[in-house]
């Protein structure tokens, strides 16, 4: 197979492998034809008022201050003597668009919704402003807008401001949340003069939902343990004080009005949210009104958590619910149908009303979860084959018919207490069968994909073995056998689509189950260069095959352990340190020696440094670009010292500019720390630096020479500059100490090379990157060299956990792209997060390049034991993904699963990239001096 098609379909493989996770456990739960259930009896609310504090945490709200006062004092005086409260449990990803549909339309969304930032809906869903009489909402444009989209008819009405508001670098973002207050208050005092605004607002079944953004604005700007942050819970309390009481007065206290007060997520103390801590997944839920249970005193309750000592609530009743819960109890409050896909359990504690309305109401939330359940089956049964469908056996119709006759007898006989029992019953086993359908196909998929991975590691092993090594012999393949192969894999992958076509699967399942077919034909085709490798290893010692196989599988499980504990990386960096002496290499070269232990050691102090962005350092990124500008004024005194004929003023001028740009890059580093602190926004003028940095650091280093260190200096400079606009703390450091790191690398791998008598010794000062792709005698792989392949794969790991990153969604801190934009957007603000990232990777990809080119070797050969390295860390990461477990565990496993898919994907184009960083000259047209005749 030649490379570049090579490289395609390992793109085209890995990108099946990473999108069929979301497949296989994230897709759509959503069904659809299933009918609207209501309680019969009258509700208890004529309108319901929701406040959802987005980023609110529930410690946040109930914990007391220093002085013992709460942060809150009018909803902390609400669940002492008016409501109940109790923490509502979100779930992964603990944004704020899931957050809402879980509140609004009681259900949890897939995964696929991060495809459209959060903001738009992937499915079309029902939400209790669907089924209300009139909605009316205020807030933040990204999220009022998806529940009037999905709403039927003109009912659903959204009051929000403009999208530059949630700047993150504003005066106070607090306002944002003044904005709504103030607008609530108007649109009460115009619908005085409106006689069709003030009938509407008369009517029943009316929700009035007030969207507050401040309080998670204000906590990705300065931290939830921030004066900021708390003073907006203070703002928002006095608010929501404000607000009942105007809507009390407005209808005339006629005690017909619920309340709710809760958020959609809560915010680690580092300022973001995504991922399944508690800090995360624990937000407050307190309500109160017509129809709401009034504090129930107790002596005492347990909880796992220890909160209600620090709180001082330990003798008011917590009654915690799931966050999908929270639509059946505003449903249930105002009499309108519970969404009809909502898997929430309607909890009843909250309730304050007669027996029976309980017992039919939990009734009404069994029969309309059944309806789904019924729905997914009906869907599972004609989408496979009679004979292979096993149905949930726990709900059989018989059984379904039974347990609604008895509740509705029970009710008959006014034995609530067993009816509400044998629903609850209901209910769980109707979620577990909703469960059983939607993940039937797990296995199959799984397999298929298993399978395909495991095919796919062996061909490119046996393509190392058969193009780079001297291990087999050339085979003469037999026509006719290929033949025969080729027909009889055929046949099978024929079988396979037409076992999926009677089944009538989504054409991803065609993808899945068919990409092992031609995998698999690949390896088995090169049958003899397996026999012949197989006689080669039996003639080896047993002991040294064995032993070489451990060295692999622990260095393998050392990668993977990395994910689980970042510190992991400092051992291995720390082994990798005596590398010199192990194998005697200092011997030859004791300063260079001396300076690759000094530097692992001090790359090794990273990965035990705490996660970026939880302690802000800007004086040490001001340091650090010092610190670079000191290096590069070395590098230029060196560069003009040295007698080299083919120094040209035009490299100066390029390396001049490079260290213009990283002392700009330092400068709007202090200067937009110092407006963001003043609350003075980001400056104009700096925000057009940065981006002009960030263009023009990838093009720089083309102008710059070719030869081995002078491009590789010019790289890091330009990726510097745009690494300190986005660095907030010690991770700044980071590329430097890595880089310095590659540079001894560099030379410690050409000194092994002499120690095993591979090369002779060329000058790496002359090296040049232009001319060593024309090396037509590359060398065979040796068996050092998947040391090489490993010391690479460790490195490009080590350059996304040392800089501070966490295996999670939520290790990401917004204020590293401050510089760049303050406005929340983010897809500009994930890319920017992303380069981040890619940066160290460059660096390494580079010196990896260059150490291909020292060591002779073809840049192919040694990728492709880094790709099996990645690949089978991937395998062991693919089996370890799960759906179910704390909220914590799901979040890790797909972050780790995806992290190291996006590795190997970014590794083969990192390696194009990597390419054309070093070998790429751009000439600039120079002047054409004109001299007199």
């Amino acid at each position: 197979m030649r490379v570049p098609v090579f490289i395609l379909a390992g793109l085209l493989v890995h990108c099946v492998f990473l999108v069929s996770i979301f497949d296989i456990y994230f897709s759509s739960p959503l069904v659809h034809g299933m009918t609207p259930q209501q309680t019969p009896l009258p509700p208890p609310a004529k309108r319901l008022v929701l406040f959802v504090a987005d980023g609110l945490r529930a410690d946040s709200l109930y914990e007391l201050n220093s002085n013992g006062t709460p942060q809150a004092p009018y909803l902390r005086g609400i669940l002492e003597n008016n409501g109940s409260w109790g923490i509502s449990h979100t779930r992964v990803p603990t944004e704020s668009r899931p957050g809402h549909v879980a509140l609004i339309a009681g259900f949890y969304e897939d995964v696929s919704a991060v495809a459209k930032g959060w903001k738009e809906n992937p499915v079309e869903f029902d939400s209790v402003f669907n089924e209300s009489k009139y909605t009316w909402s205020w807030g933040s444009p990204d999220i009022l807008p998806m529940f009037a989209k999905g709403a039927t008819g003109d009912h659903v009405y959204t009051f929000c401001y403009a999208a530059e508001s949630e700047d993150f670098g504003a005066q106070d973002a607090a306002k944002l949340d003044m904005w709504v207050f103030d607008h609530v208050k108007d649109f009460f005092n115009s619908s005085r003069s409106n006689q069709t605004l003030f009938s509407a607002l008369n009517e029943e079944k009316v929700v009035l939902f007030l969207h507050l953004l401040g309080i998670d604005t204000n906590g990705h700007a300065h931290r939830p343990n921030s004066r900021e942050y708390k003073e907006n819970i203070k703002k928002v309390d006095e608010g929501v004080k404000e607000i009942a009481s105007m809507i009390d007065n407005f209808y005339g206290n006629d005690g017909k009005t619920a309340f709710i007060l809760t958020s959609d997520h809560g915010m680690t103390d580092w300022g973001s949210h995504g991922a399944g801590h508690p800090s995360e997944t624990l937000t407050p839920l307190i309500a109160w009104g017509a129809g709401v249970n009034y504090p129930q005193k107790v002596t005492s309750q347990f909880f796992e958590d220890n909160f209600l000592k620090e709180w001082k609530l330990e003798n008011l009743k917590r009654l915690d619910v799931n966050q999908a819960d929270i639509a059946p109890l505003m449903a249930s409050l105002i009499g309108v149908p519970f969404p009809l896909n909502s898997v929430g359990t309607l909890p009843l504690e909250y309730l304050n009303n007669s027996a029976h309305f309980k017992a039919e109401s939990i009734f009404t939330n069994a029969v309309q979860i059944l309806e789904q359940f019924k729905v997914k089956m009906s869907q599972k049964k004609e989408t496979t084959l009679s004979f292979l469908f096993t149905p949930f056996k726990p709900l059989s119709d018989s059984e379904q018919i039974n347990f609604l006759k008895k509740t509705r007898l029970y009710i008959q006989q006014q034995k609530y207490n067993e009816a509400v029992s044998l629903c609850k019953t209901l209910i769980n086993l109707a979620l577990e069968g909703l469960s059983y359908y939607h993940t039937y196909d797990r296995l199959f998929l799984g397999l298929s994909i298993a399978v395909g991975f495991v095919g796919w590691t062996i061909y490119v092993i046996l393509v190392i073995i058969k193009t780079h090594t001297n291990l087999t012999k050339t085979v003469q393949t037999n026509n006719k056998e290929s033949t025969v192969l080729f027909y009889g894999f055929a046949f099978v992958g024929m079988i396979i689509a037409f076992f999926l076509l009677i089944q009538t699967c989504p054409w991803t399942y065609y993808v899945y189950c068919l990409l092992p077919v031609p995998v698999w034909y690949a390896v088995v085709r090169e049958l003899p260069v397996i026999q012949d490798l197989a006689a080669n290893l039996l003639s080896l010692p047993i002991h040294q095959s064995i032993g070489f196989l451990l060295v692999c599988t622990l260095g393998i499980e050392i990668l993977v352990f990395s994910f689980f504990y970042r510190s992991t990386l400092t051992i291995g960096l720390l082994i990798f340190a005596g590398w010199p002496v192990i194998t005697q290499l200092w011997v030859q070269a004791k300063t260079t020696a001396l300076i690759w232990t000094l530097l692992c050691v001090l790359l090794a102090i990273f990965p035990l440094m705490p996660v970026v962005g939880r302690e802000p350092n800007v004086p040490l990124v001001i340091a650090t670009g010092l610190l670079t500008l000191l290096f590069s004024c070395f590098s230029l005194a060196s560069l003009c010292k040295s007698e080299n004929k083919y120094r040209n003023n035009e490299d100066l001028k390029v390396h001049f500019y490079q260290m213009l740009s990283i002392a700009l890059s330092t400068y709007v580093v202090s200067s937009t720390h110092d407006s963001l602190k003043n609350k003075q926004g980001l400056p104009v003028l700096n925000q057009i630096i940065s981006w002009m940095t960030l263009v023009s650091s990838s093009a720089l280093p083309l102008l710059s020479p070719t030869f081995l260190f002078q491009r590789l200096f010019s790289i890091l400079l330009s990726l510097m500059s745009t690494y300190l606009l986005l660095s907030t703390g010690y991770e700044a450091l980071f590329p430097l100490v890595l880089s310095g790191l590659m540079f001894v690398w560099i030379n410690m791998e050409q000194k092994a090379l002499q120690h095993y008598g591979l090369s002779l010794k060329p000058k790496l000062a002359v090296l040049n990157f232009a001319y060593a792709t024309d090396i037509t005698q590359f060398r065979q792989l040796h068996l050092d060299d998947i040391r090489r392949s490993f010391f690479f794969v460790f490195f490009i790991v080590t350059a996304f956990f040392g800089t501070g990153n966490i295996a999670s969604v939520n290790s990401f801190d917004p204020a590293s792209v401050y510089c760049f934009l303050t406005v929340f957007s983010p897809f500009v603000m994930g890319g920017l997060l992303l380069l981040k990232v890619v940066i160290p990777f460059v660096l390494v990809s580079c010196a990896f390049e260059a150490i291909q080119v020292t060591t002779q070797l073809s840049s192919k050969s040694l990728f492709l034991i880094v790709l099996v390295i990645s690949d089978i860390m991937a395998l062991h990461f693919f089996f370890l993904v799960k759906d179910y477990g704390s909220w914590l565990d799901i979040g890790t496993s797909i972050s780790h699963y995806v992290l190291v898919m996006s590795l190997t994907i970014f590794m083969m184009l990192m390696n194009g990239l990597a390419q054309l960083l070093t070998t790429r000259r751009l000439k600039l047209p120079r002047r054409t001096k004109h001299h007199s005749t």
